[in-house]
Order: C-alpha cells, then sequence, then structure tokens
C-alpha cells in the first residue's frame, strides 16, 4: 500500500521539486518473497483509485544500502532494520514514516483498519517524501 501512494505522489507531479525519476520499492522484515497484496490491501488502494501489482518481497540489507532513505512503520522495525546494517552508516537513513509514532499493521484486523492505514498513507507520505527527498 506504501509503495502505491508514494509512486502516485510522485508521479502526479503535485510536489514542487521532487523528482519524478525517484525509485520506490516496499519490503518487509518479515515478508514473505512473491506473495501477492491482500484483498483489503487491494480494496482501500481501489477506494483510492490505485493499483498495486507486485509482490512480496523481504526487505535485505543491500536494500538499505542502496537507497537513499528508508522508511520503516514502528520503532521496532526501525531497531531491526538498523541491526541488518549494522556499523554502516545507511543506518542514518532508516527513519519512522510518520514521526509522530509507530504505523500499526493492519493485518487481522479487518477492512475499516486497513482504510484507516490508507488515510494515513496519504498524509504522511507526501510529508517524509518532501522532507527527505528534495
Amino acid at each position: 500500500m506504501a509503495e502505491s501512494i508514494a509512486k502516485y505522489v510522485i508521479e502526479q507531479g503535485s510536489m514542487t521539486g521532487l523528482s519524478k525519476d525517484i525509485f520506490v520499492a516496499s519490503a518487509g522484515l518479515s515478508a514473505g518473497d512473491g506473495l501477492p497484496i491482500s484483498r483489503e490491501t487491494r480494496s482501500s488502494l481501489e477506494k483510492l483509485s490505485l493499483k498495486h501489482d507486485g509482490h512480496s518481497k523481504r526487505v535485505t540489507a543491500a536494500m538499505i544500502r542502496k537507497a537513499d532513505v528508508t522508511f520503516v512503520m514502528t520503532e521496532s522495525h526501525l531497531l531491526a532494520a538498523r541491526r541488518l546494517v549494522d556499523h554502516d552508516e545507511s543506518q542514518d537513513r532508516i527513519v519512522l514514516l510518520d514521526p509522530k509514532g509507530d504505523i500499526e499493521d493492519p493485518i487481522g484486523k479487518g477492512q475499516a483498519a486497513y482504510d484507516s492505514l490508507s488515510v494515513r498513507f496519504m498524509k504522511v507520505i507526501p510529508k517524509q517524501l518532501a522532507e527527505y527527498l528534495k
């Protein structure tokens, strides 16, 4: 969901100074490789008139090292991602997606939780892209 929303924000071109050539990818610390998105995620994205055709992938140290910035949803994700690149300068480029605090995973909490997450992502993702990628 975050990947689709970030791509939408970048591609619509409404953020002055943000290059449309930014590469966006989503990966999880405990994701299984190659799984399709959940029906709840698909439904939430469709409500925003967005689509996602990708599959899940597990984040790797190489991905983090290559990224200009790595956004994570929770403080525990932040610590785990930093452990992947222990003693590496890329640790400093791993930040919480929402500086106000953790973003709870909606798995198992029903469609309303996914819809709420999509609304929150639509608020925080543009702000963070503007902050870290200009």
